[in-house]
């Protein structure tokens, strides 16, 4: 039985959720498909996290892992996973909505809790679409 999953540490607060192709033949004006129609791939806020720590600040695995405050392995394969989601969006032209997983925000991106609970400041909790579970 697998142990109790833990939280990632998270540096920031994504200010985009939600992004959907259009493709350069559509018209703009009454349009036929809408969002509401459109299949969606979700994105943990976590697995976001991996790419901006990764991809976009250039850190190395091991770096990015201790920001998050999960292991070198557990890192890749959050960021495996994300990669995984991105490119299967891009490939069939499904929408990407960032919501959901299990984290806390921190105050400063480069710290990550020295204890198990959280110390006052953090957030903490599991977050869908903006509620805590």
């Amino acid at each position: 039985m697998p142990g109790r999953r833990r939280c990632r540490c998270v540096g920031f607060q994504p200010h985009f959720l939600y992004f959907e192709p259009r493709s350069r033949f559509e018209p703009r004006q009454g349009d036929e498909t809408s969002s509401a129609d459109m299949d969606e791939s979700i994105l943990k806020v976590e697995e976001l996290e991996s790419i901006r720590l990764k991809d976009h600040l250039r850190l190395s695995q091991e770096e990015a892992a201790e920001r998050m405050g999960v292991s070198q392995p557990t890192f890749h394969r959050i960021l495996s996973e994300a990669h995984r989601k991105i490119a299967e969006a891009f490939i069939e032209g499904r929408a990407i909505r960032i919501e959901g997983g299990n984290y806390i925000i921190t105050k400063d991106e480069a710290s990550v809790p020295s204890s198990k609970l959280p110390s006052p400041g953090w957030r903490v909790g599991r977050y869908e679409r903006g509620r805590v579970l």
